[in-house]
């Protein structure tokens, strides 16, 4: 079973241990995530099975915006199935439970994966950035509608 919840300083191990293993480069520092965990204008939820953090999902509010950004997502590579998805879904209602309207992410256009999971969830894609990764590689950027909290 994957349980969902707000980040705690107490993760932030297995958050950096996920973080590099997910991601070759822009990587966010063990700093920047202690940042994400405490600041206003950050949500940070885990995933969690049999008391172990399984992946997360970060999201940045920005004052006075309409919408949101999806900062980060990322899954431990022996996660349960469908953790990426949960942690999709629970940020989605965080960020619907603002009184938001819609979500924003860019994603590398080589992560056939992420992409999938995106578009399974209801994301269309709205626009390509070349040069984007510090490798280089080209994001897509997607956006989501979202509908009144449930």
């Amino acid at each position: 079973m994957i349980a969902i919840r707000r980040g705690a300083r107490a993760d932030l191990d297995a958050l950096e241990t996920i973080e590099n293993a997910a991601f070759e480069g822009d990587r966010i520092s063990r700093r920047g995530l202690a940042y994400s965990l405490k600041a206003p204008t950050m949500i940070l939820l885990v995933a969690e099975t049999g008391g172990r953090v399984a992946g997360y999902g970060l999201v940045h509010l920005r004052r006075g915006a309409r919408g949101a950004r999806i900062t980060s997502l990322a899954v431990a590579r022996d996660r349960p199935k469908g953790a990426g998805r949960a942690l999709l879904a629970a940020l989605e209602d965080a960020v619907r439970k603002k009184e938001l309207t819609f979500m924003r992410l860019e994603v590398r256009a080589d992560n056939d994966r992420a992409i999938a999971l995106y578009r399974a969830a209801g994301y269309r894609q709205t626009g390509t950035i070349a040069d984007y990764y510090e490798d280089g590689a080209t994001a897509l950027r997607f956006e989501k509608a979202l509908g009144a909290p449930a």
